[in-house]
């Protein structure tokens, strides 16, 4: 059951709406079902045709009373005095009667403030349906004594109820909010984006684009130069004193109103995390990515893959790790990896294999609720993953020899870990945006990792050496060497060992330490978990045996044309996108 408290100005105009056949014909039977007094109300939608719009002049005038005799005494106008709270039934649930519906205003009225039970001096209410599956409750904001009502924080008190009044009715429970969710979408910006022929409103469309591009940008400048590419308006909101930039709006290029003027909406309205100030905590915690001279330049996927098994070391450690034991970090650094980690789904979407992106992004896409929580992130202890998801940016391909699916292995297990630490917390609709971005990730990761395995798969070492290294797994992993082996993606694991061997490491000694970077206990696919720890700790073991010899040699690694950064758009800029620095 969810509800939408806002306010207006006009009565009459809003009776006319909730009265009327609205915008597309959808509402049948509009009828008063509660009010702060039934007998003799009129209600316009039982009356005749010919006296529907005299009622709804009475009705207005009658909600309106006390708010005329306030402005009289004081000479001045009531703001903003229309109180507007539609309540809607999830889909599924069943319809409720009118009986039903009334005890569910009642309950709302009492619990926002707005007319307390027993109190004969509440504001004047009513609450319509005209539709099978929710009301609008509607009252005006002045009390009969003259006093305005105490309903602050009325939204987040009509939610609460709404969660008790779900459980007691047998309705689908909903996740309570805790206020840092975007704004939804109003039902007037919904029916605008319709007869544009737009899947989403603006409202919705300017907040994905940005928190793509805030994700992708490393200073503020280029996040506002980015946003102007993708032809999205810009209007900042200037100090006067030290010409700081101090807030921002933007409008969607064709989003105008009825004056043909740009519609613009605050960073805040579209999300929390993109006010001015919350940008720039995110963008100035960044570190240099100046590569180490004389080394080669690694490959960026195994790069976010390293920093992401720093996050899965330190900021979610397992109570089964072998390895030694920490306590966690504080909630401020592992919301901070939170949100870094949802930098590196919008950056990883625009530069993995192609066929992987559409996930992705709608990984990244639902995780973006998932970011925002009341803890405030420690955003300097992200530095280095949200750097390493920068970085990915400005590779020249999507991973090496399976590198983008070990990146996004990891990122499967990160993502679990995120949902569950929201779920400890009490964080709801966080927990529950973390596991809807899981199905999408789980599935970008199948689509990475099945040509790997089935390449390694086919070159599986011959039958003497398999059994070889199966005694190996009894002896370094005897907990799960069944589950091990009994896996499908065992033959592409013994593939990874033997690579591993010829590189130098001893298969007991690797599949120990690899056994030992994390519990195997909760994972689906053991064989598959460890090929891609041994493949990275493999790929890591070469990268240092190539430098060593480079270094003995005494001959210089060639320095690779740098690569621009792709955009939001998919495309690389055609110029320097340091040219502003």
């Amino acid at each position: 059951m969810v509800p939408d408290v806002s306010t207006g100005s006009r009565t009459r105009g809003l009776l006319s709406y909730l009265f009327g056949p609205g915008r597309r014909d959808e509402h049948t039977d509009p009828h008063i079902v509660a009010a702060f007094a039934m007998p003799g109300l009129p209600d316009p939608g039982r009356a005749p045709l010919d006296q529907h719009h005299q009622l709804l002049d009475q009705l207005a005038d009658y909600l309106d009373q006390p708010v005329r005799a306030r402005e009289a005494r004081l000479g001045k106008s009531v703001p903003q005095h229309v109180w507007h709270c539609p309540v809607r039934t999830a889909p599924g649930d069943r319809y409720l009667t009118d009986a039903e519906w009334a005890e569910v205003a009642r309950r709302i009225v009492h619990a926002t403030g707005i007319a307390p039970d027993g109190d004969d001096k509440g504001c004047r209410w009513i609450a319509v349906r005209h539709a099978e599956d929710h009301i609008h409750i509607t009252a005006t904001l002045v009390r009969e004594d003259g006093r305005r009502p105490r309903n602050r924080g009325d939204g987040r008190r009509a939610q609460a109820e709404c969660r008790k009044t779900e459980k007691e009715l047998g309705l689908r429970q909903l996740n309570p909010g805790d206020g840092t969710a975007a704004p939804m979408p109003t039902s007037a910006e919904q029916a605008k984006a319709q007869r544009a022929g737009h899947r989403q409103t603006a409202k919705q469309w300017l907040q994905e684009q940005a928190q793509a591009v805030a994700a992708t940008s490393r200073n503020e400048q280029e996040y506002f130069s980015t946003l102007t590419a993708l032809g999205i308006h810009i209007r900042c909101r200037i100090g006067p004193e030290t010409g700081d930039v101090l807030g921002y709006s933007l409008a969607r290029p064709d989003d105008v109103n009825a004056q043909g003027e740009l519609v613009y909406f605050g960073g805040s309205t579209l999300a929390p995390d993109l006010s001015i100030n919350r940008l720039r905590e995110r963008l100035t915690t960044q570190q240099p990515t100046t590569p180490t001279p004389g080394m080669p330049e690694p490959d960026r996927w195994r790069q976010a893959d390293t920093a992401l098994r720093d996050t899965v070391r330190f900021a979610f450690p397992s109570r089964h790790h072998t390895d030694e034991e920490t306590d966690g970090e504080p909630d401020s650094v592992v919301q901070a990896q939170a949100a870094a980690f949802g930098e590196l789904l919008h950056t990883a979407a625009l530069t993995a294999p192609t066929y992987a992106r559409s996930e992705l992004r709608s990984a990244a896409s639902a995780f973006n609720r998932a970011n925002r929580s009341r803890i405030r992130a420690d955003h300097q202890q992200a530095a280095a993953l949200r750097t390493a998801a920068k970085k990915l940016l400005y590779t020249g391909g999507s991973g090496k020899d399976g590198a983008t699916a070990a990146l996004l292995s990891t990122a499967v297990f990160v993502l679990i870990a995120i949902a569950h630490w929201h779920q400890s917390r009490g964080h709801q609709q966080q927990a529950a945006a973390a596991q809807q971005a899981l199905v999408h990730l789980r599935t970008a990761y199948r689509q990475t990792a099945e040509p790997v395995i089935t390449d390694l798969t086919r070159r599986t070492p011959t039958p003497n050496t398999t059994d070889r290294y199966a005694a190996h797994v009894h002896a370094a992993a005897p907990d799960h060497a069944e589950r091990i082996l009994a896996d499908p993606s065992w033959p592409a694991l013994a593939t990874a060992l033997a690579q591993a061997e010829t590189s130098g490491q001893p298969p007991h000694r690797a599949l120990t330490e690899a056994a030992r970077q994390r519990e195997l206990t909760t994972a689906d696919r053991p064989a598959e978990v460890l090929l891609w720890r041994l493949r990275h700790t493999t790929a890591d073991r070469l990268d240092q045996r190539a430098h060593i010899a480079r270094t003995r040699t005494g001959s210089r690694p060639t320095t690779p044309a740098p690569t621009a950064p792709v955009t939001p758009t998919g495309h690389r800029p055609a110029q320097d996108p340091t040219r502003h620095r």
